[in-house]
């Protein structure tokens, strides 16, 4: 016994010394703690106190606005009277029918654009033909373009085409959405493909091994196809702007900008519209948050 214990004394004595050195590390660590997290406060407080600016000022009488920033007070976050007549008053304008119009072009270009976009990125990932390389670059330089720069001479051809002032001239530039289909496609590379050779072995068509086999397992690519083809279609400006002409047909960025005018505007009711247009992607994004982070596919194999 007494050489199992001298055999053991160096054991102690050797690994004893470390456990102050990794009680100082965690000091120090605990010590940065408290100044990180209050930098990202401060640094987070400095991000959104335009937004939050905005949002109070929709809630105030457009007079108080800019009035409260001088002098520099406690004031320009706190309104005298808080009231929805700003919102009232938007919604029971053209703004109004321009929210609804855009919701009506978002809906129909997602359940289209989505379509497309699955075809395309399952041709493109699992069917082999020829070109197929060529095809998938040209999809990642569309997407890569600038809509500007072909946003005019497309209206032009659109306007031959009749399809100006027409909810289908809104909707199907948007359809084509090629960092949708970029997305779609690296997910569909990373399911086995011996799941598709099982579905072939059961006489599944391609058509069905899609329906069947790749959708159920891709909703988060899906997902997240989606708001890119939403928030493209809700936040357009440009292309509104030059295809449509008939205020019934307005959206609403561009019902939104046209509230300004060079002599008077109702700031109350700019800072109620700039509210809603952020609002919407912001609650689809809040709720959708789950699935940002599911696009990876275990395949089950050993």
């Amino acid at each position: 016994m007494n050489s199992n214990a001298v055999e053991a004394a160096p054991v102690l004595t050797a690994q004893s010394p470390r456990r102050p050195f990794v009680g100082l590390r965690k000091t120090r660590s605990e010590r940065k703690n408290p100044w990180m997290t209050a930098v990202a406060v401060i640094l987070g407080m400095i991000f959104i106190l335009p937004a939050v600016w905005i949002l109070i000022g929709s809630l105030r009488p457009s007079e108080e606005i800019f009035g409260s920033l001088y002098p520099l007070s406690w004031r320009i976050l706190v309104p005298s009277q808080v009231s929805l007549n700003n919102y009232a008053e938007l919604l029971r304008g053209e703004f109004g029918q321009a929210l609804l119009n855009s919701a009506a072009v978002c809906l129909g270009t997602v359940v289209l654009g989505v379509g497309v976009s699955v075809l395309a990125s399952y041709a493109l990932a699992v069917l082999r033909f020829p070109g197929r390389s060529f095809i998938f670059a040209f999809v990642v330089i569309s997407f890569m373009v600038p809509f500007e720069a072909i946003a005019i001479p497309l209206s032009q051809q659109f306007t031959e085409w009749n399809l100006a002032n027409t909810m289908a001239g809104l909707i199907l530039p948007g359809i084509g959405n090629g960092l949708a289909i970029f997305n779609l496609r690296q997910f569909f590379l990373g399911i086995p493909e011996s799941l598709r050779e099982a579905a072939k072995l059961d006489g599944a068509s391609e058509p069905r091994i899609l329906w069947s086999v790749f959708l159920p397992n891709s909703g988060a690519a899906l997902t997240n196809s989606a708001l890119l083809i939403f928030l493209g279609q809700w936040t357009a400006y440009l292309w509104p702007l030059l295809v449509v002409s008939d205020s019934r047909l307005q959206v609403a960025p561009v019902a939104l900008a046209k509230t300004f005018s060079e002599h008077t505007s109702d700031f109350g009711q700019n800072f109620a519209g700039a509210v809603l247009l952020s609002l919407v992607p912001a609650l689809l994004m809040f709720t959708l948050q789950r699935f940002f982070g599911g696009l990876s596919t275990t395949s089950g194999e050993k």
